[in-house]
């Protein structure tokens, strides 16, 4: 009898147990629900706000893409340009930037400065021996041990300049920036140069090539930039709104370089870009319009069609792409809001507020994908029908729930579009694919972000935690590390 009664207690225990778990999990299914569902909504709607600025300027024609005859791909340039490129342990990759450089730009009025260090001789070889006996390449040796900062490098490069300008009494016209493992098109420096007659910073687009041998990981740029690229900063340049430096492909206006420089020097800085921050370029951008600079993003395409942009490979692997993104969300969310604050038009505030919701959307990502994993464990014992009622939510949760997966349809099927616009149908499809493992990379991005934030509130040193690349577009197929 005592034997019954203890069983019949335990399975009474186990009835009440598994009751308080299901009541548990339907309640943090309840406040995932809320928590995700207002904030996708209003990430919606901000979505739906760009799209609908997108379509409506390209009605009117804001948002055309112009076209570059071949007579104008090799015109001489207005004035002198000057490209910089930061190497850092880039042996794999510089010599075919600067020989596919040299091959592609039929002008002669610039000048390739390539910045290594003197611990990084394979570098240094890898250079010179790109660059050959072409006077229009200049290697130049940074005083200081390697690695500093790529921003470091890139003012030991604008100092280089200066030097130039002095000893030939030639100022340069304007200041483009790349990076070791770009591979630049032939009608660039003509767009950037016609583009600095009306602004003092122009930004092209840059094309993510796709890798047969990481079509996830590293295939997820291509999404992100086409969408970026075709919509988003063609927006932000219709409204004239400040346009944040890629530090590929963008130029700019010598004389705005210079002014941005001397405020930098006043805090003590030998050069306009700012060695403290991960994403100097994006500042750059963001200084010009500050300092009331005319920014463009400009997209052209050449006589065969090709969009005139910078290609490279980007991170093939989970590891790496993860730090990538870490680097940029750290720089432009947390050290953006901390540096440049909130100045400027109301479509500025639009803008940043988009650029620096990285760490809020990791944070909303991870909830989404947490409630995924609750909505599975409740389906089990209702699957096998038990009767698990829903806990009462507000009256608009299934009216928020609709509108975000409404919202959903639509960014997929819009990612889809403009991805395979630019690169076909294949990939258009593979965008859609794709979509929960640039989410992932995402959220993993977002936590290692603010704890890399908070390590340098505690006064940790910042750090040139650059990317590494082992494949150049130029040298045939193959996946970038």
């Amino acid at each position: 009898m005592e034997s019954i009664r203890s069983t019949a207690g335990a399975k009474v225990g186990l009835v009440e147990l598994t009751s308080q778990a299901l009541n548990g999990l339907l309640f943090i299914e309840l406040e995932l629900l809320l928590f995700a569902g207002f904030w996708v909504l209003i990430g919606s709607f901000d979505e739906l706000a760009v799209d609908c600025c997108w379509i409506w300027f390209r009605l009117v024609g804001r948002a055309r893409t112009t076209r570059i005859s071949g007579r104008e791909v090799h015109a001489p340039l207005r004035g002198k340009a000057a490209v910089f490129i930061a190497a850092w342990q880039e042996e794999q990759v510089i010599g075919h930037t600067i020989r596919h450089a040299l091959s592609v730009w039929q002008q002669d009025d610039f000048t390739l400065y390539i910045g290594c260090y003197g611990n990084d001789p394979a570098t240094v070889c890898a250079a010179m021996e790109g660059a050959g006996m072409d006077s229009r390449v200049r290697v130049v040796i940074h005083d200081r041990a390697g690695p500093t900062t790529k921003a470091d490098c890139l003012n030991r490069l604008y100092q280089a300049l200066c030097d130039d300008e002095r000893m030939t009494g030639r100022r340069f016209r304007c200041v483009i920036l790349h990076d070791s493992e770009d591979m630049v098109h032939a009608a660039e420096l003509a767009v950037i140069d016609a583009g600095l007659c009306s602004a003092d910073f122009v930004q092209l687009p840059v094309r993510p090539e796709p890798q047969p041998a990481s079509r996830w990981i590293g295939g997820h740029y291509v999404d992100e930039f086409a969408e970026a690229h075709s919509k988003s900063l063609v927006v932000r340049d219709a409204l004239g709104a400040a346009i944040p430096a890629a530090g590929v492909g963008c130029g700019f206006a010598r004389d705005m370089l210079e002014r941005i420089a001397v405020d930098r020097q006043l805090e003590g800085s030998p050069g306009p870009f700012a060695a403290e921050c991960l994403t100097e370029d994006y500042e750059l951008g963001v200084l010009v319009a500050r300092k009331g600079g005319r920014a463009r993003f400009l997209r052209a395409r050449d006589e065969n069609g090709e969009l005139v942009a910078t290609r490279a490979y980007f991170p093939a692997r989970l590891k790496e792409s993860v730090r990538q993104k870490t680097r940029w969300i750290h720089g432009i969310a947390f050290q953006g809001w901390e540096r440049l604050g909130w100045e400027g038009k109301p479509a500025d505030t639009w803008m940043a507020l988009r650029d620096r919701r990285g760490p809020l959307t990791a944070i909303v990502l991870a909830g989404s994908y947490a409630l995924v994993i609750v909505e599975g464990m409740l389906g089990i014992p209702r699957a096998l029908g038990w009767d698990i009622p829903a806990m009462p939510g507000p009256p608009l949760l299934k009216w928020m729930i609709g509108a975000g997966l409404l919202s959903l349809v639509w960014r997929s099927m819009l990612r889809a579009l403009l991805t395979g616009r630019e690169y076909g149908f294949v990939e258009g499809v593979w965008a859609i694919l794709r979509i929960p493992v640039a989410n992932y990379i995402a959220i993993m991005a977002g936590r290692d972000a603010l704890a890399a934030y908070i390590k340098t509130l505690r006064g940790g040193e910042v750090v040139w935690d650059k990317t590494r690349h082992d494949a150049h577009p130029a040298a045939g197929g193959g996946a970038a590390a």
